[in-house]
């Protein structure tokens, strides 16, 4: 029984420790090396300053250039995630420590629920309810507001399509809030009562509560939450497909329509008819894996130098 217990353990931790190691190196390597291998004849012809730094892209001519696609990317979820961030912390804040027990499962419900969603259900919403409310009072108001005001009246020009960064920035926010505000929430809920009992008996009230004890306890959970919720913003495809207008263009303002590295993946792969057009598409798609890569390091780097210093 001994012996069998002993193998047994062996090939468990053998198994496991294979399936570990391929998926956290041997998988995202061998993506790399293939989008590599795809993308090496855009990569001789452009080379990797030229695409950069691009905005054309012409199918007919084949001339491509991804700037476009990059800088929609990374706005899109910069902005997804500053409006996300605040109101998930917020919700986890108000389910753990504010919220009443009976009201804490059904909101802690409604976030799971949002979270079950699929993305072309948000996609449509925004673009049938949403873009023309938008479109008719939102976005004319932040014009009457914001337009006068020097420089940051130039965020707000532009005609009010509802079809622009604005409101693909808020769908997409709206669709990552629940993954952060649930990471969050289990995060707050590990937190050991006595620490808050200790606080509030020295005098704390409820906020400074929060804000010194709960908080920089759960840094790596708030980190966890961001390097998820930023990954599921950047690789978003079909709510941003629909909300986006699919315009191979930098952007100016809030209000103008544009794309994705993602979306012009899903609306131009099958089009693809020459070997340097599908051989770009791999080179966005490269792009964007490397552009998730730092971006994810990048925040959880950022994250733990932030949660060392609470501690």
């Amino acid at each position: 029984m001994k012996k069998r217990g002993f193998y047994l353990e062996i090939i468990i931790k053998n198994f496991l420790g294979f399936w570990a190691i391929f998926s956290g190196l041997f998988f995202p390597f061998t993506v790399f090396f293939i989008l590599f291998y795809e993308s090496r004849l855009a990569i001789k012809h452009f080379g990797i300053v030229e695409f950069l730094t691009s905005s054309a892209w012409d199918p007919v001519s084949e001339t491509f250039g991804g700037l476009a696609m990059i800088v929609g990317t990374l706005i899109s979820t910069f902005i997804a995630i500053l409006i996300a961030g605040p109101v998930a912390i917020g919700i986890a804040i108000f389910i753990t420590e504010l919220a009443p027990s009976w009201l804490k499962g059904i909101i802690t419900s409604a976030i799971e629920l949002l979270a079950a969603i699929p993305s072309i259900i948000y996609g449509m919403w925004g673009f049938f309810i949403l873009a023309d409310f938008m479109r008719s009072y939102v976005e004319p108001f932040l014009q009457k507001v914001f337009i006068p005001v020097p420089l940051i009246g130039k965020l707000f020009s532009g005609p009010p399509t509802g079809i622009d960064v604005l409101i693909t920035s808020l769908v997409l926010s709206i669709m990552i809030i629940p993954f952060m505000a649930s990471v969050v929430k289990d995060s707050f809920n590990l937190v050991p009562s006595v620490m808050k009992e200790s606080a509030h008996c020295l005098g704390a009230t409820k906020w400074e509560v929060v804000k010194d004890v709960v908080i920089p306890y759960t840094a790596s959970g708030i980190a966890g939450g961001l390097v998820l919720s930023t990954g599921r913003a950047l690789g978003e495809t079909m709510a941003v497909t629909f909300l986006a207008g699919n315009v191979a263009q930098v952007p100016t303002s809030l209000f103008s329509p544009f794309t994705t590295i993602t979306v012009a993946l899903a609306n131009q792969f099958t089009e693809a008819d020459t070997p340097l057009y599908l051989s770009s598409l791999f080179y966005l798609s490269l792009i964007l894996f490397v552009l998730s890569f730092v971006i994810l390091s990048f925040a959880k780097i950022l994250v733990l130098r932030l949660q060392k210093r609470w501690k």
